[in-house]
């Protein structure tokens, strides 16, 4: 079953990645249902190893600003959230829950290459789906790089167990700071059919 354009244009469509944001709270509830629908999404085994810090009050910001690029700085002190999309590099130590079907844990552990290799792909897989998830509940996304990786993850994961992937700032855009919609390349360009 497809679902209607108006879903599309929704999720894909029309969506726009927002510089500026309107002054308008996003509850945690809805950040609660952002996760709920993210977590469906698929990684390989069900591993799940996304891990997600929504940077939400004056004083977490803070701690969040040294950490941006200054190109950064201003669109995310303005948006009323930002997600840190993180992994988590012990994600296998769960995989008796997420995939009972063998002895995945075993498959990972003491595999440095794997581990790192299998986190950061289904992360990022993870981090696309929460902003499909959060475009589907109304939100705005404002997915970015240009921040300091090492900085943020001793800052908020001091541990060296969580690594930062990308951030995605989220909230109500203000289509008044929209650029226009950049060039996408052509199928023929990207894709081959063999």
């Amino acid at each position: 079953m497809q679902i209607q354009k108006e879903s599309l244009d929704t999720i894909f469509n029309t969506a726009r990645t927002y510089p500026g944001w309107l002054n308008t709270p996003v509850e945690d509830n809805l950040l609660k249902q952002v996760y709920e629908l993210m977590k469906l999404g698929p990684t390989s085994m069900n591993c799940c190893p996304a891990r997600i810090v929504f940077v939400k009050s004056k004083e977490a910001k803070e701690r969040l600003k040294p950490c941006l690029a200054p190109f950064n700085v201003d669109k995310t002190m303005a948006a009323p959230v930002t997600a840190i999309v993180a992994y988590d590099l012990h994600f296998y130590e769960k995989m008796d829950v997420l995939w009972p079907h063998a002895d995945a844990v075993s498959i990972f552990k003491g595999n440095d290459s794997l581990i790192s290799e299998t986190a950061l792909r289904n992360g990022s897989l993870q981090g696309a789906y929460l902003i499909i998830a959060a475009r589907s509940l109304g939100l705005d996304c404002g997915p970015m790089s240009g921040f300091n990786a090492a900085k943020l993850d001793q800052e908020f994961f001091p541990e060296g167990i969580l690594k930062s992937n990308f951030l995605c700032n989220l909230g109500y855009g203000d289509p008044t700071s929209l650029y226009p919609r950049g060039a996408r390349l052509a199928f023929d360009t990207v894709c081959e059919v063999l």
